[in-house]
């Protein structure tokens, strides 16, 4: 074994160099050019996997989106498919819906043209037979007040007022209406003579609407109570009413001529013009038919629709769908409903002062015997029952057991 003294120089030291900066040897130049060889090959390898990944990157992108787009499409086309098996349910929807409503239209006009109708010999008498019941169901007696409100009594004498206080201070007692009390009634037991002073005095806007318990205020002598509105003088109300103002000055105890808006005054004498009375006491027929329908037959003689003979027809037809509601034309009292080979079902309604109204070729009856309606009670319903051509109401008026023009009355 041979023994190296530290202190010779060695192959491992670096020798050192004569000048400032000594040339690098052979063998660091060899590693120096090798590691930037090496460097220059990594770079190059760098950018070529860069290259290579951003184009593999690219042809990945666009299979990818082309996949999904396929799959995309597998998807929406069995939706589509299964979709598809539940397509007709949509308009069968439609239909059903379209249907019913389509036969509803053509129904409705298929009953405004005439039908056959079997109609015996024997049924021809009906007319009168009913004609004769109306009669004996409309009141047979004498009004117990004209059209201007005068009150007249059962011996049809005009009743005078008891003491006319048309100077003295007018005074007002109350009254509880009784059962069985009339509005005529009432005035009578007081000395009146005219149904429209309880009616403006009390403000009533439907003597029907009165009810057993309600208290009136009753004056001591008959006339109307004015509101005296802007501007208003003692002359202007008395050429209004043709009154003298010092008996507007006496009625009212005024002691001056001038007025307030707003203040009531009593006008001695005055009454109601006879359609304000009428609307009060619910004498203002209406139509029966709330809707739309075509007049086809008036009051008077006409053809027969079936045999085309002139005969006597008791009221007018209003043609219109089947089913359209019919209301009472005026406030009153159901006397009878039935059915008549004539009329088919019909209603017949008693009314004030002894009109009676009657309503035929019903489909439908709504109303009882007995019932008390007004002029939003539906009573039937329109049909083609009974010697009928086609879908219509039939509609009588009665006064005092002998027939009226319905087109007279109605408004």
């Amino acid at each position: 074994m041979e023994i190296i003294h530290c202190l010779e120089p060695s192959g491992y030291r670096k020798p050192r160099s004569s000048g400032r900066f000594a040339a690098p040897s052979a063998g660091i130049r060899n590693a120096a050019g090798a590691a930037a060889k090496a460097a220059v090959r990594r770079k190059a390898l760098f950018y070529s996997a860069v290259s290579s990944g951003l184009a593999a990157r690219g042809t990945f992108n666009v299979r990818a989106f082309l996949q999904n787009a396929q799959g995309q499409a597998g998807v929406l086309g069995k939706k589509i498919r299964r979709a598809s098996r539940f397509a007709w349910a949509v308009p069968a929807a439609a239909l059903c819906a379209a249907v019913p409503f389509s036969v509803s239209r053509l129904v409705s006009y298929s009953e405004s043209f005439a039908h056959v109708v079997n109609l015996n010999p024997d049924e021809m008498h009906e007319f009168e037979r009913l004609d004769s019941a109306m009669s004996q169901f409309a009141f047979d007696r004498i009004s117990y007040f004209d059209s201007e409100g005068n009150i007249f009594s059962e011996d049809g004498i005009q009743v005078v007022a008891d003491s006319p206080l048309i100077k003295q201070p007018v005074t007002f007692q109350p009254y509880t209406v009784k059962p069985g009390d009339t509005i005529s009634g009432i005035s009578r037991k007081f000395g009146l003579s005219n149904i429209s002073t309880l009616i403006a005095v009390n403000g009533i806007k439907n003597v029907r609407s009165v009810f057993s318990g309600q208290k009136l205020s009753v004056p001591s002598a008959d006339g109307l109570v004015h509101p005296v509105a802007r501007n208003e003088t003692l002359e202007s109300i008395s050429k209004k009413y043709g009154v003298s103002v010092s008996d507007l000055l006496d009625v009212n105890d005024l002691s001056s001529e001038i007025l307030k808006e707003g203040q009531k005054l009593f006008i001695p004498g005055a009454k109601l013009d006879p359609s304000s009375l009428r609307k009060a006491m619910g004498e203002l027929f209406v139509k029966p038919l709330h809707a739309k329908y075509r007049l086809t037959s008036r009051f008077g003689y006409r053809k027969d629709p079936f045999t085309g003979v002139d005969s006597s027809h008791t009221g007018i037809d209003m043609a219109c769908p089947s089913g359209t509601p019919i209301y009472a034309s005026l406030s009153g009292k159901v006397v009878y409903t039935g059915f008549s080979s004539v009329y088919g079902n019909y209603v017949i309604i008693n009314h004030y002062d002894g009109y009676q109204t009657l309503y035929g070729h019903m489909s439908k009856i709504l109303s009882r015997k007995g019932d008390y309606v007004t002029q939003d009670t539906k009573i039937g319903l329109v049909g083609s029952t009974g010697y009928s051509t086609g879908p219509h109401l039939h509609f009588t008026v009665f006064k005092n057991s002998k027939l009226v023009d319905p087109l007279t009355v109605l408004k």
